[in-house]
């Protein structure tokens, strides 16, 4: 063979050149070894999107699509919380809060989660929602898709977040409360069974003085979504979630009504712990049958629901732990 060069047959590499190839060639070997011994990282979760909290909250009424306090239904949302939260049990970072609640009902067993993910400054952030279903509504088709369900989809999937994410400021704990709702007909002794027995818990043991904010997230899948400005929220953590809506372009979906709520954040309050409630109380068209909408109705499904709204909630969730953190 010949080549332009002239002959190739009796050509001599020079030996700084041979050297060069040895070099690559042991490189190239050292990589081949490096890939059998050492498994490629583990893929890094990414943020939630609003399809994916929305995939989740059909995954949790497919197993619990009604929750009412004692039914099935609460034993299975209860399994789909701690499932999704193995990792952190097996770390110690999984809490079940079990007490038993005077109820007109009698008493009643109810358990609250809490999920921590410790992060690297003294405090800590919590995100809040109840999981269980209306007790009164027990007997007809109420599987509470905004009302619980999706709220309870959008902490699993920050959860998860967080596990791949560890919070670079203040520790995140997720609390998943029981008994929010009523058994019997709402008053000061008859709701927010769950957050009235964990707050005073925390109040007792010193926890509540480490809490430097407490978000509640209820009915933020209302396909038109529209957060109320609630009044009897920390007026601070009010004007960070205003910030957190036009940083993310959401100012759209926020306070263009305001009122007070009677919500798990209440009893937070009442024990110093700063809370803003994240609430849209307007779901669905308001009619002599429906005075207050879809909530608490047969109407409150997963096609009440949307992607979109589910995705505005979790960027203003990320962006207030965001400026929380800066303060």
């Amino acid at each position: 063979m010949t080549s332009l060069f002239g002959s190739t047959q009796n050509a001599v590499i020079p030996s700084t050149q041979s050297s060069f190839w040895r070099s690559q060639n042991l490189c190239i070997s050292l990589v081949l070894l490096l890939s059998l011994f050492c498994p490629p990282a583990p893929a890094r979760a990414q943020q939630p999107t609003g399809q994916s909290i929305y995939a989740l909250t059909q995954q949790f009424l497919a197993v619990a699509p009604k929750r009412f306090n004692g039914s099935p239904g609460h034993l299975a949302a209860e399994n789909f919380i701690k499932e999704h939260f193995k990792p952190e049990a097996a770390k110690g970072n999984f809490d079940t809060d079990q007490f038993t609640a005077n109820t007109p009902a009698g008493p009643q067993t109810m358990r609250n989660y809490i999920v921590r993910f410790p992060g690297k400054k003294d405090g800590v952030i919590v995100l809040a929602s109840h999981y269980e279903t209306n007790y009164p509504l027990k007997d007809i088709a109420f599987v509470g898709a905004n009302d619980g369900a999706c709220t309870t989809a959008l902490l699993i999937a920050l959860g998860q977040y967080f596990r791949t994410h560890p919070p670079e400021g203040y520790s995140i704990w997720l609390l998943f409360d029981d008994g929010e709702e009523a058994v019997r007909s709402w008053s000061e002794s008859d709701s927010l069974y769950g957050t009235r027995h964990i707050a005073a818990r925390w109040f007792s043991d010193g926890t509540a003085r480490r809490i430097k904010a407490l978000l509640v997230a209820d009915m933020i899948g209302d396909r038109d979504l529209n957060i109320l400005l609630e009044t009897q929220s920390t007026p601070w953590l009010r004007a960070i979630l205003r910030q957190a809506a036009a940083n993310t372009h959401h100012s759209a979906n926020v306070f263009k009504t305001e009122g007070s709520e009677e919500d798990d954040h209440l009893p937070f309050l009442q024990r110093g712990i700063p809370a803003l409630d994240v609430i849209d109380v307007d779901y669905g068209p308001h009619t002599a049958a429906t005075p207050d909408g879809y909530h608490h109705t047969a109407q409150d499904t997963i096609d009440k629901i949307s992607p979109q709204s589910l995705q505005v909630s979790s960027d203003l969730f990320q962006e207030s732990i965001r400026l929380i953190n800066q303060r």
